[in-house]
This record gives C-alpha cells, sequence and structure tokens, in this order.
C-alpha cells in the first residue's frame, strides 16, 4: 500500500505536463532508501564518482528534510543531494582506464532496467523534453574560479548535445578569476553557444525544462524558479553541430562535473589536458536536484 501511494502521488505531480507520454522519471518517492544509489539500481546509474568510497559517500536522498522544487504541486519526491571533493576521481572503463584526475565528478546517469542505453533508446527520438531543477547546496557551496558542468547529454565523442554550465568556464592561459558570469547558469547547445543565461539566485530552485528535436537538430529552453510556471525562453533554435543518428545521442547526466584550472608547473602539452592534468583545491562542494524526468512532445 505504501509503494501503491507513492507512485499515486507521484502520478499526480505531471500537472502541467500530463498530456505527454513520461519516458523517463527520477523523481525519487520517499520510501526509496539510500542504498539504491548504492546498488546503482534503477532509475539512476551510478558509475560516474570516485572509487575509493560507495556511491552513497558522493550523493544521497534526502527524505523529508528538503523540500522539492514546488512546480509539481508539492511533490512527495525526495531531493538529491550531489557531491565532489578530493576523492572525486573518475576512473573509465569500468575502473581499467586512465584515471581523470584533472576533473573531480560525480554525476548520476539515468537508466532503464539496469542499463543507460537502454533509457537512451526510449529518451532520444522523436521530440522530447528533458526536466530538472537545481538549488544550492549552502552546507557545501561552489568555487565559482571553476567551471562545472551540472546536467548534459553525453554522446560517445564526449561532446554534449545540450549542457548546463556554472562557474568560469576553462580557458588556456587562464584569465580574470572569477569570469563574467561566473555566478550564473548558461545554457549551451552543442557548439558551446550560449542561448540562455540566468543568475544562480541560491536560495530558490531553478526549473528548467530542454526541448531537444532528434530529428531535425534543434533546441528550446523553458525556465522558471519555485513554483512558477515553465515559460519558453528561447525560440526554437538550430543545433547543427549534433551529428546525425546515434552518433548524436547518449547518455543523460546529473551532477558535478568541475574543471580544473591550468597548472603553470604542467608541460605546455599537458596544460590543455583537462581531463588528466590542472589544479583542484579537493574541497567538498554540491548541488540539491529535484523534478529529473524525460517526456515525449512528439
Amino acid at each position: 500500500m505504501k509503494l501503491l501511494l507513492s507512485f499515486v502521488l507521484l502520478g499526480a505531480l505531471h500537472q502541467w505536463a500530463a498530456a505527454n507520454k513520461i519516458l523517463f522519471d527520477g523523481r525519487i518517492p520517499l520510501w526509496t532508501k539510500n542504498e539504491t544509489l548504492d546498488a546503482s539500481a534503477d532509475p539512476f546509474l551510478t558509475a560516474v564518482k570516485g572509487r575509493s568510497y560507495p556511491a552513497t559517500h558522493y550523493s544521497g536522498f534526502l527524505g523529508k528534510h528538503f523540500h522539492p522544487t514546488p512546480l509539481w504541486n508539492g511533490s512527495p519526491e525526495q531531493v538529491i543531494s550531489i557531491r565532489i571533493d578530493n576523492t572525486s576521481v573518475f576512473i573509465p572503463g569500468n575502473g581499467t582506464g586512465v584515471p581523470q584526475s584533472g576533473f573531480r565528478r560525480t554525476e548520476l546517469i539515468a537508466q532503464r532496467n539496469g542499463s543507460a542505453s537502454n533509457a537512451d533508446r526510449v529518451m532520444e527520438s522523436g521530440v522530447t523534453r528533458f526536466h530538472f531543477s537545481i538549488k544550492a547546496d549552502q552546507r557545501w557551496p561552489l568555487n565559482y574560479t571553476h567551471e562545472y558542468q551540472v546536467v548534459f547529454i553525453e554522446p560517445s565523442d564526449g561532446s554534449h548535445v545540450f549542457g548546463i554550465q556554472l562557474g568560469s568556464p576553462f580557458t588556456n592561459p587562464t584569465g580574470i578569476l572569477p569570469a563574467p558570469y561566473a555566478r550564473w547558469f548558461k545554457v549551451l547547445d552543442h557548439n558551446l553557444n550560449v542561448l540562455f543565461k540566468t543568475p544562480f539566485t541560491t536560495d530558490v530552485w531553478h526549473n528548467f525544462a530542454i526541448r531537444v528535436d532528434w530529428e531535425n537538430r534543434t533546441l528550446q529552453v523553458l525556465y522558471s524558479i519555485e513554483s512558477r510556471r515553465l515559460a519558453s525562453v528561447t525560440e526554437v533554435v538550430s543545433n547543427p553541430t549534433v551529428p546525425l543518428g546515434d552518433a548524436g545521442k547518449g547518455d543523460f547526466h546529473v551532477g558535478l562535473l568541475k574543471l580544473p584550472l591550468v597548472n603553470p608547473a604542467d608541460s605546455p602539452a599537458n596544460q590543455g589536458d583537462v581531463v588528466h592534468y590542472g589544479l583542484q583545491e579537493g574541497t567538498v562542494e554540491g548541488l540539491l536536484y529535484s523534478g529529473i524526468f524525460v517526456e515525449r512532445i512528439s
């Protein structure tokens, strides 16, 4: 009965999106335990994290103690905390690759039936809309002299179909820090053009929806704060540099990917290798997420 009630309550949240089919739902019912993260069980794959600790060292469900975005009518979902620290060094290839020592990163990846590729196939055809809400975690503030990539869809070539950026974009050589608009959200297209930016006021929920037309390669950004209805903040814009077909599709990531600053002691060749080299402070930093789901538009 408890399980059934949670799903009934979550079903009532769809409100504005009710007419559309939900393809992926990352809104976590109150009964879900943190052990789900350690098991890397649906709805999120938790592989992108440091290897020193289990997933719950870097992410967690916050129960009734933190209120999620009010956009979806006072949802009973749990807020998700995602954190990085100096152990957040991801090793690709199921731990067999070269450690990404330049980055600090913890990300949750949408999955279905234990597979991210299963979720990708469902979410990435026709026209779909990716929803997520982000709030500052006052316990673990960000360092805005660095660049953070906090939501993105990543094809196999490492590019992003779209991305949400905070902080100072990485440059080599390092420019003036923090950069202009460091404390603003920037919504980027595949070619890293800024489609929309807005201040990251830290005491409110920031609600985003990114409309992706996979065949026509276009994007549209919708945005609001707190309980305000989502509104279009861009027109439908072309995203032409995304490859056609499967090469232009990838996993849906939410979390923190923190880029380094250039280390003057590194060789010139290594100074531009943000994945494996650079300076990091090793501090604990975090963000809060809720309202994560993907819907079919057409």
